[in-house]
């Protein structure tokens, strides 16, 4: 267990939701304006290296998912993304607001920014722009929004693995106010 008992106070649920738009808002602003560079200063060119035979800056147009899979299928992405952020909306009026489940709520706004910003790509210009390319290893050419997924991720399972157990994610169920009332009824 944790030095963070799961029921002490934690912020308002308003001042929860002010941070975590603007942590969106920020994180999506660097992918976007990441994107937009890459679309001004890499586009029709030869990319740009800079650690050379390593690492470069390369322009793609990536119609598909990670390594072009799903090609085409731009309604299965819109979907996907759909459902993602009404669970991540969800998660977040769930998830108590204290402590000891504040590295959970920023894993979750790393990978709802990812997410976002490749959806705006998607809605704008029926592809996802990418441009950072390990020459090296020939690593498919990713962007700013895919770092935030694999941030994310690792940071999600990390916490699944040392720091949540089963019953730190009481909230998630379907009858979490019985469950808390009766637990503290226990008591």
């Amino acid at each position: 267990m944790s030095k963070y008992k799961r029921d002490d106070k934690g912020i308002s649920s308003l001042r929860f939701f002010i941070y975590i738009f603007i942590a969106l808002a920020v994180l999506t602003f660097v992918d976007r304006f990441t994107k937009h560079l890459a679309v001004a200063f890499l586009k029709g060119n030869d990319g740009i290296s800079l650690i050379d035979g390593t690492l470069k800056l390369y322009y793609l147009e990536n119609r598909g998912a990670a390594w072009g899979m799903f090609e085409g299928q731009q309604w299965f992405f819109f979907l996907l993304t759909a459902v993602f952020i009404v669970l991540a909306v969800w998660f977040f009026i769930k998830v108590p607001k204290n402590k000891y489940y504040r590295m959970l709520n920023i894993a979750v706004t790393i990978l709802l920014a990812g997410a976002i910003g490749n959806f705006i790509d998607r809605i704008i210009n029926k592809y996802v722009v990418d441009f950072i390319y390990f020459e090296l290893i020939d690593f498919p050419v990713f962007n700013v929004a895919d770092i935030y997924v694999t941030i994310s991720v690792i940071m999600l399972l990390i916490l699944s693995l040392f720091r949540y157990g089963e019953g730190d994610f009481f909230f998630l169920s379907r009858n979490a106010k019985t469950k808390d009332r009766k637990e503290q009824a226990d008591e």
